[in-house]
């Protein structure tokens, strides 16, 4: 007889089952260590990037630039983060899991006080095009491109040590959460401040990366989602790496990412913190209540890292990226049709569900249907380089479209270009079971067997 729902007992097990896992990783210092490193990573970054694109826009605490200025300084970004991304992936794919490149990110992190204070701004003020050049260098490599290399690393090692790569991330939005609460606060006494409690975090980063010893050996011997044992050499080369670029799931993958990820990404960063701020009756008091928002959105985005992990295993990969395609849709399309600062604020809220029904399954997506020994490489190139060139070619689109026709009208637009993605994903993306490559996802509680 064939079980097509499992029964109460099954479902409980699946409960206890879960506490368990839960408590194990908990205990596990290959979890601890990743943990806190993109804690402190996530800390240093968001204290002072929730409001860069304020402090690029702002007349009196910033620096004052139009829309096109902007977006010609993220999408200058973006071509610095395109090159040092794909670079970050394929070392750290030689790598494995040596810390070499997440120091030297670190390391980077520590110095962003006194780059952005004595370096990046008065090169912006008095020397435009050779600011956005050096400030993509090394806001790339120590922080958009490292965002990338931090969240690959982190899902390698939970592969190696068999702990939850979401539940290790989460903490990374928990930090970014606790400095998000009181960087609007600092910014309007003086936005200096956030650039040297970012470097504060970022040597804190650098100590527990440098000082805290990883597990020498795997704490279970079978390391079959880690890499192939089949395999003689588990090493990717130069030639596997760059043999993913012939390969037209890659690119399927990609052009799912360029017309969804990219937009939203624009939409978040390059436009919402702005337009925010405004429907308040000051520019501090918007800046300080979307720090507080910014906070508690995060707060909310820690905690999902933590169950979307667990849905995912219910619902499937694709399944759980197509709800936060639809999450990210009706994001956008709230912020086109209310005015009223208080629904706006309800709907930023749904940006805490999307990213982890997004950037999880994104991970799991090219572990099930990819080589899991490329999974840095995949991640690189199918996610964060896809949306990174998306960014070069749209940042200046959009943001002159911002200047033409105004932020919300701007916002249909992009929430109908991610509509067209999600139908797109639906009709390309593979099923879970179809075409694995790579580590075979399996759903809790699944059909039993047919018995005789």
């Amino acid at each position: 007889m064939t079980t097509d729902m499992p029964d109460d007992e099954s479902q409980g097990s699946g409960s206890v089952a879960d506490s368990s896992r839960i408590k194990q990783q908990l205990k596990n210092p290959a979890y601890q260590q990743s943990s806190l490193t993109l804690l402190l990573f996530f800390a240093s970054w968001g204290v002072w990037w929730s409001f860069f694109q304020i402090w690029l826009t702002d007349e009196s605490s910033g620096l004052g630039l139009s829309g096109g200025a902007v977006g010609t300084v993220y999408s200058i970004n973006s071509v610095g983060t395109l090159v040092i991304m794909l670079a970050y992936g394929a070392v750290q794919d030689r790598l494995g899991i040596r810390r070499h490149l997440v120091i030297g990110a670190s390391i980077i992190m520590s110095l962003i006080g006194p780059f952005m204070i004595w370096v990046y701004r008065p090169l912006l003020e008095n020397a435009f095009t050779v600011g956005t050049i050096v400030g993509a260098v090394v806001l790339s490599a120590g922080f958009v491109a490292a965002a990338g290399l931090m969240e690959a690393f982190s899902e390698r090692l939970s592969r190696t040590y068999n702990y939850e790569y979401g539940q290790a991330r989460m903490w990374g939005s928990f930090g970014y959460a606790v400095v998000a609460l009181i960087a609007g606060f600092l910014f309007t006494v003086n936005p200096n401040l956030n650039f040297w409690l970012g470097s504060v975090f970022g040597i804190l980063c650098f100590l527990v990366l440098t000082l805290w010893k990883a597990p020498t050996t795997p704490p279970r011997e079978e390391m079959t989602t880690t890499m192939d044992p089949t395999r003689a050499d588990t090493t990717p080369g130069l030639r596997e790496m760059l043999g993913v670029l012939r390969l037209p799931s890659l690119w399927a993958m990609v052009v799912f990412v360029l017309l969804s990820w990219t937009f939203y990404t624009v939409f978040d960063q390059q436009m919402f913190p702005d337009f925010y701020t405004k429907l308040f009756d000051t520019p501090s008091h918007g800046q300080q209540v979307y720090g507080v928002l910014n906070s508690v959105q995060v707060f909310l985005e820690a905690i999902m890292l933590g169950l979307v992990p667990i849905l995912m295993r219910k619902i499937g990969v694709k399944n759980t990226l197509m709800l936060g395609m639809m999450v990210m849709f009706l994001r956008i399309l709230g912020c086109a049709v209310f005015h009223d600062p208080v629904m706006i604020s309800f709907v930023k809220m749904f940006h805490a569900p999307e990213v982890a029904l997004c950037i999880l399954p994104v991970f799991r997506y090219f572990t099930v249907h990819f080589n899991p020994a490329l999974s840095a490489t995949m991640y690189m190139v199918g996610f964060q380089l896809a949306s990174q060139i998306g960014n070069i070619l749209l940042s200046p689109v959009l943001g002159n479209l911002r200047d033409a026709i105004g932020y919300q009208p701007t916002f249909y637009v992009i929430a109908g270009i991610v509509l067209i993605a999600a139908a797109y994903g639906f009709l390309v993306l593979k099923r879970d079971d179809q075409d694995v490559q790579g580590d075979p996802f399996l759903r809790d509680a699944p059909r039993e067997s047919q018995k005789a």
